[in-house]
């Protein structure tokens, strides 16, 4: 389970805050404490603006995130750190994350982080593909928007002699050969990077089969899926993001860190989905 910073953050403002208050009070009524009790509570009053301070940037402005997995790839690779504005879907409460001001909703194509449906203590990163109204239909490998086919242009293709698994229409098999072909998709008018793979016991066989469906996108709801279409755990298998789950939108990659004992890098540093398309 992933820990509520927010939660734990709005508690200590409030705990220092209590403690500031009540030193107030006791100057104001001339009141001593004993020494020790005097140094507590300077050392908490000093603490109170940092945590003040922190609160504010990470529920109203940017939170920052770490990709613990490949579903975004080629997009955001694991152990990207990305910096979340919080303020692009609107001005949210910390902890209950209610809405106190509109500022905007998803757009198609946006990568969004929003609390996972199934459940709410973990946060997850994907692309919108359909907003409340849209109809989107999967056609073996095809992708279609209101009815309007998805263009992907593949721009490379590779395979990888190695054991691997995939998603075989809603379940998973095994191989000894990856293919992974890499595209540009135009989702309305949004093109990104993404890819596909597949695996089998041959390259011949490597091709994956996708049962059809069609989904309807539900008023104040999201479908999304990963950048790594056959990798994903997205809307295709556990349904919709109410908008009462949205955290917000990630856009920039400020650090990629593969551990604690590698030098952190920042060649990836920059804007999500502005590399150059042609």
């Amino acid at each position: 389970m992933d820990i509520d910073i927010g939660f734990w953050l709005t508690i200590l403002v409030a705990i220092t805050g209590a403690i500031w208050l009540l030193d107030k009070a006791l100057r104001k009524a001339n009141k001593t404490v004993p020494a020790k009790m005097e140094e507590g509570i300077e050392f908490s009053n000093s603490l109170l603006p940092v945590f003040f301070v922190v609160l504010v940037v990470r529920s109203f402005l940017f939170e920052p995130f770490t990709i613990p997995s490949g579903s975004m790839i080629p997009t955001l690779q694991i152990h990207d750190f990305v910096l979340v504005n919080k303020f692009s879907y609107g001005v949210r409460l910390p902890v209950t994350n209610t809405v106190i001001l509109e500022t905007g909703e998803p757009k198609r194509g946006d990568v969004m982080v929003f609390r996972y449906p199934e459940d709410p203590s973990k946060n997850y990163i994907k692309r919108v593909v359909g907003v409340p109204g849209d109809q989107i239909e999967i056609r073996g490998l095809q992708l279609f928007l209101n009815g309007k086919l998805i263009e992907q242009d593949l721009i490379s293709e590779d395979v990888f002699e190695t054991q691997c698994q995939y998603r075989r229409g809603f379940g998973i098999a095994t191989g000894q050969v990856e293919k992974v072909w890499s595209y540009i998709e135009d989702l309305d008018g949004h093109r990104h990077y993404m890819q596909r793979q597949a695996c089998a016991s041959s390259p011949e066989q490597a091709r994956m089969a996708i049962d059809e469906r069609t989904w309807t996108v539900p008023e104040n709801s999201y479908f999304v899926m990963g950048d790594n279409r056959d990798n994903s755990q997205d809307s295709r298998f556990w349904g919709y993001v109410p908008k009462a789950n949205i955290v917000g939108r990630a856009s920039v990659i400020w650090m990629h860190w593969e551990s604690l004992l590698s030098l952190p890098s920042f060649s990836r540093n920059g804007a999500i989905d502005t590399a150059e398309i042609e």
